[in-house]
């Protein structure tokens, strides 16, 4: 698999930890191999250095050029539409997922495993209606091919005399 997730002016990073964990940054300029200045329009994160170790980089690129203003990056995150493609991309949808799972309670969790296991006896039972019916076609199939080969035996005995 080719990488193709390349720092690059313009590339939407999303910050792993930090104060600003959690938000979206655009990479406006690489200060060095370690460091970036980015900035943040719509996710509230003003111009600053960030380190790499602190992004986890998306596929995502807005064209702007080397050390444009914010408002510059303003109009071309809006225009890309950064922030709908990032909330209906799997990886939006995860982070929210455990956000809700760590904020459930005791009942919460509760509820969530006997809805489970409601799930999980309906799915047992339709696979068991599945397998009988499974097993009766394959007998029937079975006692089928038994008298198609009886049949073809006597056919082969005839012709012999």
């Amino acid at each position: 698999m080719v990488f193709k997730r390349f720092v690059e002016i313009g590339r939407v990073a999303f910050v792993a930890f930090g104060p600003h964990e959690g938000k979206l940054v655009a990479i406006v300029d690489v200060i060095d191999q370690n460091r970036a200045l980015v900035d943040g329009p719509c996710s509230g994160v003003k111009r600053q250095s960030m380190p790499f170790k602190r992004m986890q980089l998306t596929d995502y690129v807005i064209k702007v050029p080397h050390s444009a203003r914010q408002k510059y990056v303003r109009r071309a995150w809006e225009k890309a539409e950064i922030n709908q493609k990032w909330e209906a991309s799997n990886w939006a949808k995860k982070i929210e997922a455990r956000k809700k799972k760590a904020k459930m309670n005791d009942f919460d969790r509760y509820k969530v495993m006997k809805a489970k296991k409601m799930r999980n006896k309906i799915i047992k039972h339709e696979m068991k209606k599945l397998q009988k019916a499974a097993a009766a076609t394959a007998k029937k199939k079975f006692l089928h091919m038994d008298k198609l080969e009886d049949c073809s035996d006597t056919a082969t005995l005839h012709t012999l005399d």
